[in-house]
């Protein structure tokens, strides 16, 4: 089957960084779906991976961790899903990944495609649906509903993809004041679209930006990249007691002792855990995906879909890959068809 992998770390301006590729067919486990791909999107965690594992010797590497497809066979103890089903997933760490036409997953991270998008616009969604849902819901223990009414979240970076996602399930599904941030006219337009309340620029001091909307401190804050840099504003502006939940790999270390005279709780978000551990509460993601398909056929949730980057080959990928690591994406960058 046809794949695009790699065998060595590269910089993705290397024609070598990622190759096309032909692979035997995948061996399907006993709680596996066998997926014929259609359509993928890729993630900060693609470029993450390609720069820093090394495949062992003489192996391809496969990246991708969404896509939408159509289920092409079943593991003798799969009851979620059957043949010629469509589905969208994020898949796992430790598997071999999406840019390939087929795919072996565990069912209980696949959920049902929406019946309202095609397959290139909802790969756009999986792997920063379940990040966002978790970090918002799980990590961060925001309530569905008016509980948290009056209360504030600031999402640091708002307008990638995680960020297009957590901006409308906090807008829609809670009592939040939504607070995002972006740099650019362009980013900031597309969170104001997204549903946020306020929009700040992160170029300038946090603090100060906050001030100037007239809310001065936040309760809860997703710090979605850049943390870093953001870190002694973010604790200088969450209200004492509240929360703070990231997800990206800050390059200095976090002087962690800022947060202690508020009382504040730090939290990572990283959505391949249930996956890479096989927690007991595993079948949450396929929950969480069935549900975000729903609100999206219901008009409550839209796509994120940002740019079409035509059909899944090297050419195409490292372009995507290229693009991702100069950070200028806005939404997520889809790939479709062989």
């Amino acid at each position: 089957m046809k794949a695009v992998g790699y065998l060595q770390s590269l910089a993705i301006e290397d024609p070598d960084s990622l190759l096309d590729i032909e692979l035997p067919e995948p061996l399907i486990g006993e709680h596996d779906l066998l997926v014929e791909v259609h359509a993928i999107s890729v993630n900060p965690v693609d470029t993450k991976v390609r720069k820093n594992q090394q495949p062992q010797a003489g192996d391809y590497k496969v990246l991708g961790w969404d896509a939408t497809g159509i289920v092409k066979a079943v593991g003798s103890k799969v009851t979620l899903f059957q043949p010629n089903d469509r589905v969208w997933y994020a898949g796992a760490l430790a598997r071999a990944g999406s840019n390939s036409e087929r795919q072996v997953v565990d069912e209980r991270i696949v959920g049902r495609m929406p019946k309202s998008l095609d397959f290139a616009t909802a790969a756009a969604l999986p792997l920063t649906s379940v990040t966002a849902w978790e970090m918002l819901f799980d990590r961060l223990g925001v309530v569905e509903g008016e509980v948290d009414q009056g209360q504030t979240l600031l999402i640091v970076g708002a307008a990638g993809g995680v960020g297009s996602i957590l901006t409308q399930l906090a807008r829609q599904l809670t009592g939040l004041t939504v607070i995002g941030t972006a740099s650019r006219h362009e980013t900031m337009d597309w969170v104001k679209q997204l549903g946020a309340h306020h929009v700040i620029d992160h170029g300038q001091p946090l603090s100060e930006e906050l001030k100037r909307i007239g809310i001065p401190e936040v309760t809860f804050v997703a710090s979605l990249n850049q943390t870093d840099q953001h870190f002694t504003e973010i604790a200088a502006s969450i209200a004492p007691q509240g929360r703070l939940a990231l997800i990206d790999d800050p390059l200095l270390p976090l002087d962690i002792k800022l947060l202690k005279r508020k009382s504040i709780s730090l939290h990572w978000e990283y959505m391949f855990t249930r996956s890479f551990f096989e927690t007991p509460d595993m079948i949450e993601q396929h929950h969480i995906l069935n549900r975000v398909a729903d609100l999206i056929d219901q008009g409550i949730l839209k796509t994120t879909f940002g740019e079409h980057f035509g059909k899944i080959n090297a050419v195409n990928l490292r372009r995507a890959h290229a693009f991702i690591e100069r950070g200028k994406a806005k939404g997520k960058i889809v790939l479709e068809g062989f």
